[in-house]
């Protein structure tokens, strides 16, 4: 392991503002890539050897004011449902572990804790990761500044992967879940959880109307997200995707539960909203339709279906079998 990564070190490449040739290099050992970025006018240079590619930043970018208040809301509503999901993998002492999308850390402290000092937990993040210090901390964690669609994985590498709310983002999530499974070591565990953004359902509201203006902002919001290259019903595909790229021992499981008006649930369509506001109003959606959408989720009086968390895993076989089918 180079010096840069050395466990409890995070490095990556800086986000510049300027000019293309204003650039940041990190060499690593994982997958042995060199790592070039830049940014101009909001798009990301990605360069891994002599490959190029323009990429936008993704729509719910992590730098934003309204990061911290999505954070809490995914973890304490999620991260229960999480942590029984992966502890049936047999996750445990000396395990190697790559963590997607660092979020808030939560997942990958967890992950340090059950795989002990023998094991080892590498969490990467496209973006500057805010971590808990507890996190920062552990020994046995290394931080990675890494685009998982452009830049390389180390192949048969790791015991378990997990990506949670990242391949509905990513218009490539095909080929980046084909990419995880060549990254597993044969018998590894590729756990990948996303909503069904398709099923909210109101399930109480204060007045006659606000279920209709619920659904109509939020509505918006989904096709903010799907202009983004987002899918926001790729839940009920990963299944069978998993299928297609040959992983065996395939099991699924749907937790979702109710958000009251003013609940940190709720709060999570507030964050998302006020992120893409500018997107969202337009159209058949007003700033006063907006805003009342908001005093909406702070009702006690309002109830909705959170976003059912689906959580596909399956396992590398020992023996590779190749695959020809695919999954849209």
């Amino acid at each position: 392991m180079c010096e840069l990564l050395r466990p409890g070190r995070f490095i990556g490449a800086a986000k510049v503002s300027e000019a293309l040739d204003q650039q940041v290099f990190a060499a690593c050992e994982l997958g042995l890539y060199r790592l070039r970025r830049s940014w101009n006018n909001g798009d990301v240079i990605s360069v891994a050897g002599d490959r190029r590619v323009i990429m936008k930043p993704y729509v719910l970018d992590n730098l934003a004011d309204e990061t911290v208040d999505r954070f809490r809301a995914l973890e304490t509503c999620y991260d229960g449902a999480t942590r029984d999901f992966l502890r049936q993998t047999g996750v445990e002492s000396g395990w190697r572990c790559l963590e997607i999308g660092a979020g808030g850390g939560s997942v990958g402290l967890w992950l340090s804790e059950t795989v002990g000092p023998g094991g080892g937990v590498t969490v990467t993040d496209i973006e500057d990761i805010r971590l808990d210090s507890a996190l920062a901390d552990r020994a046995n964690v290394s931080f990675v500044r890494h685009d998982i669609v452009n830049d390389a994985l180390p192949e048969a590498e790791f015991d378990l992967i997990h990506a949670r709310l990242v391949l509905i983002l990513l218009p490539e999530r095909l080929e980046v879940l084909r990419k995880l499974v060549r990254a597993l070591r044969p018998g590894g565990w590729l756990v990948l959880e996303d909503f069904d953004c398709g099923w909210t359902p109101v399930l109480m509201t204060p007045n006659e109307g606000d279920a209709a203006l619920y659904e109509t902002v939020h509505a918006r919001f989904l096709a903010a997200m799907t202009d983004s290259g987002a899918d926001v019903l790729w839940a009920r595909k990963s299944f069978a995707a998993f299928v297609a790229a040959g992983l065996t021992e395939i099991a699924s499981s749907t937790f979702g539960m109710a958000w009251r008006g003013g609940s940190v649930g709720a709060s999570l369509h507030r964050a998302n909203t006020s992120q893409l506001a500018d997107q969202i109003v337009g159209g058949d959606v007003t700033r006063e339709m907006l805003e009342r959408f908001w005093r909406l989720l702070d009702d006690p009086a309002f109830a909705v279906g959170s976003y059912p968390l689906v959580s596909v895993r399956g396992r590398r076989p020992l023996v590779s079998v190749p695959s020809d089918r695919s999954s849209r």
